[in-house]
């Protein structure tokens, strides 16, 4: 019940009676807050996808001195995929990676991502149960019933540390950069509705 009281502070909404169920059931935040939230995300990411992710130190992270990385790192640049590219009959990409998973805000025609992970099989990771998948639910859900488009989708980036331990050194530099709100690390930075109502 914490959860839901502190939800219930940080809209605002005095007039509403928050239950469980109740926000379980049929939650809808106004169109307005999801803008001010969306804003707060493209005021932080934008400068960065603009400049580009230079802080990726190649001694440290990758294995490898020989294999060449740009000086800067765009997610923007990676192929966007539909989040359901893991039905698709063929695998599109395979083995390591890290993955951002992205909205275009149609409005400002700004990109935020929105959640970042690695998987040691990119064509497999998306496939089972995933936290993210039910943030996502939620978020398309919260927009629909706000009458808002969105574009998700998620993009692979393949170029990453074969070894586990460090290709999640890169993810945790990379969250900690670009602060994407589905992830557990930062949630709490954004106040992300959408992650508070199915905890």
């Amino acid at each position: 019940m914490i959860k839901f009281n502190r939800q219930y502070d940080l809209f605002n909404n005095n007039n509403l009676n928050y239950s469980g169920k109740d926000l379980l059931q049929d939650t809808y935040i106004d169109k307005t807050t999801i803008k001010e939230w969306q804003e707060k995300i493209i005021n932080h990411q934008s400068p960065i996808f603009k400049s580009g992710y230079k802080d990726v130190n190649q001694s440290s992270l990758f294995e490898s001195s020989s294999e060449a990385l740009n000086e800067s790192f765009n997610p923007i640049e990676l192929t966007p995929l539909p989040l359901s590219f893991w039905r698709w009959p063929k695998a599109i990409h395979e083995g390591p990676a890290v993955y951002f998973v992205m909205d275009r805000i149609i409005d400002s025609d700004e990109n935020i991502i929105l959640y970042i992970g690695e998987t040691i099989f990119a064509e497999k990771r998306w496939k089972g149960d995933h936290d993210c998948k039910n943030y996502l639910s939620s978020y398309s859900d919260c927009l629909q019933k706000a009458n808002m488009s969105t574009k998700l989708n998620i993009r692979f980036w393949l170029d990453v540390p074969i070894k586990t331990t460090e290709r999640r050194k890169l993810e945790r530099k990379l969250i900690q950069t670009w602060l994407p709100p589905f992830n557990k690390e930062t949630r709490e930075i954004w106040a992300t509705p959408f992650t508070s109502q199915i905890n």
